[in-house]
């Protein structure tokens, strides 16, 4: 905890702990829809922080990351809907097997020297194949998708994950906290320097002695299990899996967003993005049903228009020209 929060000045501790406590007592105002986009807001947090860790920090570009939040979701929820094993218990096979496949990307990718925009091709590859695979099995549900029953009398099982929007608003709260703190620890961390040192030039930290290979297989497995943890929420959230979205590119380009838009390699760049994109897409898509005007892909064009303004305004991401204005210069 020492380490987390030195290097933040009294300001920027007195607006975070503000900011938390805004945010525990703000479902006491919120209404239920609301409450549905703050869930969102705090899922594209968690899973921006496990890509951010990948990317930001190590420097390795996935476009495949919904393949861990797909087989996290999958994995518990047929534990769940075959053996009656909830998501508590579940989550743990769940990221073993999201750790399982980080690892097989990883080892093909920097055993063979697979870098930059062909490591980001055989992500996509991962994640399409496993979606054919799911597509064609009979007792994920195939193509038509899993159903995880939600019944009356098992409303209130919150350790079953069964339960309404305000047990998701807390869930959720508290997983963005505790990948936010991992980041911000790891971000510190001499494995967290090392990523660093990978990114801007490998050769000369395989030079320094960085077993660079090490380093950028833990960066993945971590980013696999942070992103299959979400997965599962997800899946209990909305009770249901369909391939097509789950391990869709679609999909994982949603959850880079985040960090892109907030500043990349930053621990509260994921957070920014997240509170901007998420609101703003959830109200495109309510104005547009309002005013009857069904066009598809209009949140994804959406989304390229702000990018293309807050890339061409800034570089960097907003958090870092927004912390120099909360005082929170060195997050």
């Amino acid at each position: 905890m020492k380490r987390l929060w030195d290097p933040i000045p009294l300001r920027g501790r007195v607006v975070l702990v503000a900011l938390l406590a805004a945010l525990l007592i703000a479902p006491a105002v919120l209404d239920r829809y609301l409450i549905s986009i703050f869930v969102l807001i705090f899922y594209f947090t968690l899973v921006g922080q496990a890509w951010n860790l990948m990317m930001g920090y190590a420097g390795q570009l996935s476009l495949g990351h919904a393949l861990y939040a797909g087989l996290g979701g999958y994995v518990a929820a047929l534990l769940w809907f075959y053996f009656g094993i909830g998501p508590w218990l579940g989550v743990i096979p769940a990221i073993a097997v999201a750790m399982a496949f980080g690892a097989a990307i990883g080892w093909l990718g920097f055993r063979f020297g697979i870098e930059g925009v062909y490591f980001a091709l055989l992500t996509i590859a991962f994640a399409e194949f496993t979606r054919i695979a799911f597509d064609n099995m009979a007792f994920t549900g195939g193509a038509g998708g899993l159903f995880l029953l939600y019944e009356p009398k098992r409303a209130h099982e919150w350790w079953n994950l069964r339960g309404g929007p305000l047990l998701f608003y807390y869930l959720s709260l508290a997983l963005a906290c505790g990948a936010t703190a991992l980041t911000a620890w790891l971000a510190r961390s001499r494995l967290g320097y090392q990523w660093v040192a990978i990114r801007e030039d490998q050769r000369a930290a395989m030079a320094l002695g960085i077993d660079v290979f090490r380093a950028k297989m833990i960066a993945v497995l971590i980013s696999a299990a942070m992103t299959a943890v979400g997965g599962v929420m997800l899946a209990f959230y909305y009770n249901s899996l369909f391939p097509a979205q789950a391990f869709d590119i679609s999909r994982s380009i949603e959850m880079i967003l985040g960090p892109v838009v907030g500043g990349l390699g930053t621990v509260f760049g994921p957070i920014v993005g997240a509170f901007i994109l998420t609101p703003l897409g959830e109200g495109l898509i309510a104005v547009t049903d309002k005013l009857g005007i069904g066009v598809p892909g209009v949140k994804a064009v959406f989304y390229g228009l702000t990018l293309m303004i807050i890339i061409s305004l800034r570089p960097d991401g907003v958090w870092p020209w927004l912390k120099r204005l909360i005082g929170l210069e060195a997050a």
